[in-house]
């Protein structure tokens, strides 16, 4: 199950840098989304996907399942949101400022050929 679990956090990351590589800056923000996700499921495909109990004092049980991977996603989950939301209320300035989501003419590089 971790082999498999690792091929779709492959696939998350590989999406989200080609989303990240575009000129949209809506399509950017998707990619830091995805990639997140990806380092999200990474995570807890390196703490190990087994079955067990929860680890409290009158539990017994052959396993038990240790719950800092958990922990350590739900606080990326929380960084991931508060940063995604910041990046839209950027965009969406940006947008008002300018008129365009494109990163080449948000920079000033615009071709006039």
């Amino acid at each position: 199950m971790e082999i498999l679990m690792s091929i779709v956090a492959g696939i998350l990351v590989t999406a989200a840098v080609y989303l990240m590589l575009s000129r949209s800056i809506l399509r950017i923000i998707i990619g830091t989304g995805l990639l997140s996700h990806g380092a999200h499921l990474l995570l807890l495909t390196m703490g190990g996907l087994k079955r067990g109990t929860v680890p409290l004092l009158g539990e017994d049980a052959s396993s038990y399942t240790d719950p800092l991977p958990q922990a350590l996603i739900l606080t990326a989950i929380v960084i991931s949101f508060a940063i995604t939301s910041f990046f839209l209320v950027l965009a969406y300035r940006a947008y008002q400022e300018l008129g365009t989501d494109d990163m080449d003419k948000l920079r000033g590089n615009e071709n006039n050929d």
